[in-house]
């Protein structure tokens, strides 16, 4: 499954780790890779969103298990193709794409692909996340549906319905959307919900408070579970 969102900070590592620690907490085997990362540095690694991926699962956030699960880290809090150049560097879409297949062919129940910011966050000059997700997407060797986190901030409705029309338009099976809280909302989270369920009648439709621990993760994520 790929963990995308409908823009940056909206809790999409939050949910991700949420969702692997309340699959692992009933039995299930759990496979967490973030491919690309920016705003990274080794000195507050423990601290990133590797690292927190990596704990949902209960491994240690080794140096050697956050270079596996993160194979394109970036220093500055950027989008991936912004980054990389203030670096000299570039990253390989098509490389990217082979690392997830790759990670796709091993043992396990699940596999969440964590994204890097929202669906059209750009890579490289040519890519975005949305080009990610449709490569992985693709009948071989398994497609992998999206999964979509979005906040219940002010316009959060908007955003959400932008980045699911955009997922669907490329022919990309979504397994549902995750409405994570967001803090300090001025909107009430009933009323984002409820809106858009009126909006997405045949989406599976999520809810994650903040204050979630796993056994309430795993019954509100069961709308997402059961598609």
């Amino acid at each position: 499954m790929f963990v995308t969102a409908s823009g940056t900070a909206v809790g999409k590592t939050f949910v991700a780790a949420a969702f692997a620690r309340a699959l692992t907490a009933a039995g299930k085997s759990v496979a967490v890779v973030k491919p690309v990362i920016s705003g990274f540095a080794w000195e507050t690694a423990a601290d990133s969103d590797t690292a927190v991926l990596l704990k949902s699962i209960g491994r240690e956030p080794t140096r050697d298990a956050i270079v596996a699960a993160s194979p394109w880290r970036f220093e500055a809090p950027l989008a991936p193709d912004m980054a990389a150049r203030r670096e000299g560097r570039s990253l390989d879409f098509d490389a990217l794409v082979r690392f997830c297949r790759d990670a796709q062919r091993g043992d396990g129940d699940l596999l969440l692909i964590e994204g890097v910011g929202g669906v059209m966050v750009t890579l490289d000059d040519r890519h975005t996340v949305l080009d990610w997700i449709a490569a992985l997407s693709e009948p071989a060797p398994d497609p992998a549906p999206a999964l979509i986190v979005v906040g219940s901030y002010l316009g959060a409705i908007s955003h959400a319905l932008t980045a699911v029309a955009a997922v669907e338009a490329r022919g990309i099976t979504i397994a549902g959307v995750v409405v994570d809280e967001s803090e300090a909302s001025t909107v009430p989270l009933a009323d984002t919900v409820a809106t858009l369920k009126r909006f997405l009648p045949g989406l599976p439709l999520a809810t994650v408070r903040r204050d979630a621990d796993a056994e309430a993760v795993l019954t509100a994520l069961k709308p997402v579970l059961g598609a």
